[in-house]
């Protein structure tokens, strides 16, 4: 039987300072699926770098109106990006995993206008924001490199936007939880041929624009199919090309992209 979970977390979970991992020791730098540094774009990350922050679950990372003299790329684990209504409603707007830019939008416009919040226990490396000119004025390839990863934010929001505007409830879900796997699977987080998303139903609703009645009754229909089995509070996927299929979605399709 499928289980929702229908509270949406408001919890605050606390922050700690963790030891420094030097840039040139870091282990996504191992994954084939990142370019590599230049000797001298190493030499500026390693000293842009202020050292690392760990976030339990349900820790707000970055709150919506805030200012935050850091900027954050994400080492390891799962957070999301959301705005909320005065009532409290929610809208999951994208989902955060390892080498991915968290805060960019408060360093162009000054504030954060929308929340990130983590879905496991995380791990980011710490920049210190007002360093951020100096990357564009002496370091073009990086400068490039902000500007490819804010542009793939933008074309995954399309895919998104396309997904609630037009898809189907199955074809939303599937696509979903498809893109969530290809995108795990990009940076190492599959293990095997199965991988278990953390998130629950009510993270699911709150991405696709759903009631969770509806989210839990189409979930249900994909794991009829046997193409996903749903726990307490993670999915696990089953078969993620036929969750492709089904949203006919063509898949991320990107080679080698950039790590700050």
């Amino acid at each position: 039987m499928l289980r929702g979970n229908s509270a949406v977390s408001t919890t605050v979970a606390s922050t700690s300072t963790v030891r420094r991992i030097p840039c040139e020791a870091c282990p996504l730098r191992a994954n084939a699926h990142f370019r590599d540094f230049t000797a001298e774009e190493l030499k500026f990350v390693s000293g842009f770098k202020r050292g690392e922050l760990v976030s339990e679950p349900a820790s707000m990372i970055l709150a919506e109106g805030s200012h935050s003299a850091q900027l954050f790329t994400l080492l390891s684990g799962w957070a999301f990006r959301f705005k909320t209504l005065e009532d409290g409603r929610r809208q999951i707007l994208n989902y955060l995993l390892p080498g991915d830019l968290v805060g960019l939008q408060g360093s162009v416009i000054g504030e954060m206008e929308h929340s990130v919040e983590s879905l496991s226990p995380v791990v980011l490396c710490v920049f210190q924001r007002d360093n951020l000119p100096k990357l564009f004025e002496n370091h073009p390839g990086l400068a490039f490199d902000v500007t490819w990863l804010a542009s793939r934010e933008e074309r995954m929001l399309d895919e998104n936007l396309l997904s609630v505007g037009r898809r189907s409830a199955m074809e939303r879900a599937a696509y979903l939880i498809a893109f969530l796997y290809q995108r795990a699977q990009q940076v190492g987080q599959v293990k095997g041929s199965r991988q278990l998303i953390p998130i629950t139903q009510q993270h699911v609703a709150d991405t696709l624009g759903l009631s969770i009645v509806h989210t839990n009754k189409t979930l249900r229909k994909l794991a009829a199919k046997q193409l996903i089995r749903w726990h307490d509070r993670a999915c696990e996927v089953l078969d993620a090309d036929a969750l492709a299929e089904i949203a006919g979605w063509s898949g991320l399709g990107e080679g080698r992209r950039p790590l700050i």
